[in-house]
């Protein structure tokens, strides 16, 4: 019960990597806050979490339902002390030239200011309790890839924030640190290889690219998160920790 009665806050937590998150931290004795676009998603989710949870309706490209969502897991729960900015999107597998700056700007919003307003509106509450920050991030931040150059620097803006923050929340007692997974197998992967001419194959080429030989599962990324978010790691802060099966070492 390495999370007993503290409250964590996962945004995107109904499926994929904000599933294993949720799932992860309840076996662990926290009390969850599983916020998503999707409410049947994030209530069924709710259902079936071991300890107390609360499912919250929310679009993290609009700023006031950030607020309103960390508000009302406050108020819920009476504390916060972990927030995981997992929600995000990646688009279809676009060039540059494909991709208008209008559509850059709704990607960075999902991606990137979503986590901004997050660390904006629960910094005082995280200040109540030492608490930590934990941003999921992607090995692009730092690696590139083809075709998504918006996805891979909105990631980028999530890694040096990070480091930025965690300056500022040092004084605080608050570690900020990030995850940046390779390849995950969650919906959102299934659905960006829906988008290629051959699904299967790309999900193979993908599996492969790590030395392991496979994807991570949600779960695994979760209990990375776990680590981040307690004293397991109390020395750790600013960091982007790459959770990728050794891909970045053969990329």
């Amino acid at each position: 019960m390495r999370f007993s009665k503290r409250v964590v806050l996962v945004t995107g937590g109904a499926r994929g990597i904000g599933e294993g998150c949720c799932r992860v931290f309840s076996k662990e004795g926290a009390h969850v806050s599983v916020v998503d676009r999707d409410l049947a998603a994030a209530e069924a989710l709710v259902d079936a979490l071991p300890h107390p949870a609360v499912a919250i309706q929310a679009d993290v490209s609009i700023e006031s339902q950030v607020r309103s969502a960390i508000a009302r897991t406050v108020e819920h729960f009476g504390q916060l002390d972990c927030l995981i900015n997992n929600a995000g999107i990646h688009p279809p597998d676009t060039p540059l030239t494909g991709m208008t700056p209008e559509q850059v700007v709704d990607v960075l919003r999902v991606n990137f200011i979503s986590t901004y307003a997050a660390c904006y509106y629960a910094l005082e509450h995280l200040k109540k309790t030492k608490g930590t920050i934990i941003n999921v991030s992607s090995m692009t931040a730092v690696l590139g890839q083809r075709n998504s150059t918006a996805y891979a620097a909105s990631k980028g803006a999530q890694l040096s924030f990070t480091k930025s923050l965690a300056l500022e929340c040092a004084d605080f007692g608050i570690r900020v640190n990030a995850i940046l997974p390779s390849n995950v197998d969650t919906p959102l992967m299934r659905s960006w290889a829906a988008t290629l001419p051959d699904p299967d194959a790309a999900l193979d080429r993908i599996a492969s690219l790590q030395p392991l030989g496979r994807m991570a599962d949600i779960e695994e990324i979760g209990r990375t998160c776990l680590f981040l978010a307690t004293d397991d790691s109390s020395f750790i802060t600013g960091q982007g920790l790459q959770v990728d099966g050794g891909a970045s070492l053969d990329y």
